[in-house]
């Protein structure tokens, strides 16, 4: 009887690799993933089209590499809430040591990827590929923060930056736009609670910024 129990697990688990290995090795999916791929290499203009393409095909191994990780792991996470045969501590339990073995193996990828991207780009390229896989949000959040508070010292400039290179590094990884944009939104409510500790009122600031922000684009309207 056991064994009969272990060869039906042992065909459940073929069978769910099996399904994940096809879904990676889609060519519709390959398709998607070389063009998300194409869209930030692009943007480099390294103008050597032997280059371009290794980088292609580093960034969009990348994106499929992160999904077969996710996607495992959202698979085992969902089967687990599934079973009632488990109290929820027992899924939580398991749920948490899934989610730790995931972010090991996503963590162990993005330093084997900024490696293959060493290989092929300078730093300030490689910088323009985060970016690019995170939307180009960390320049413009940065941007955001000294148009709003414009008296921000070199420090607080840089506490700002650093911060948002970090959540960057993470936010390279996530699965999802809305996982991406997480990050970001995670960083800067550390930077709001620094800044109101150095005196800032981010409310007041906010205001008196969107006011100023409309002043410009009435001010546009006229030319």
């Amino acid at each position: 009887m056991k064994s009969i129990k272990k060869i039906s697990v042992l065909i459940m688990l073929l069978v769910f690799f099996t399904s994940i290995a096809q879904q990676h090795l889609d060519p519709e999916y390959i398709k998607v993933t070389n063009e998300r791929a194409t869209k930030i290499v692009d943007k480099l203009g390294l103008k050597n089209p032997e280059k371009e393409k290794a980088v292609i095909d580093i960034v969009a191994q990348q994106f499929r590499d992160l999904s077969e990780i996710q996607d495992g792991r959202d698979a085992e996470i969902k089967k687990i809430k599934e079973d009632t045969g488990l109290t929820k501590e027992k899924q939580n339990e398991s749920i948490d040591k899934l989610k730790s073995k995931a972010d090991q193996s996503i963590d162990k990828l993005h330093k084997a990827y900024l490696k293959k991207l060493g290989k092929q780009l300078t730093e300030d390229k490689i910088t323009e590929v985060k970016d690019g896989m995170t939307y180009g949000v960390l320049p413009i959040t940065v941007a955001g923060y000294n148009d709003m508070l414009p008296n921000l010292t070199a420090a607080q400039k840089d506490y700002i930056y650093k911060a948002l290179v970090e959540a960057r590094e993470h936010a390279m990884d996530g699965g999802s736009s809305k996982e991406k944009h997480g990050w970001f939104g995670k960083y800067k409510g550390r930077i709001n609670n620094y800044l109101s500790k150095e005196g800032y009122d981010l409310n007041k600031e906010s205001a008196d910024w969107h006011k100023r922000l409309e002043e410009r684009e009435k001010n546009k309207t006229k030319e």
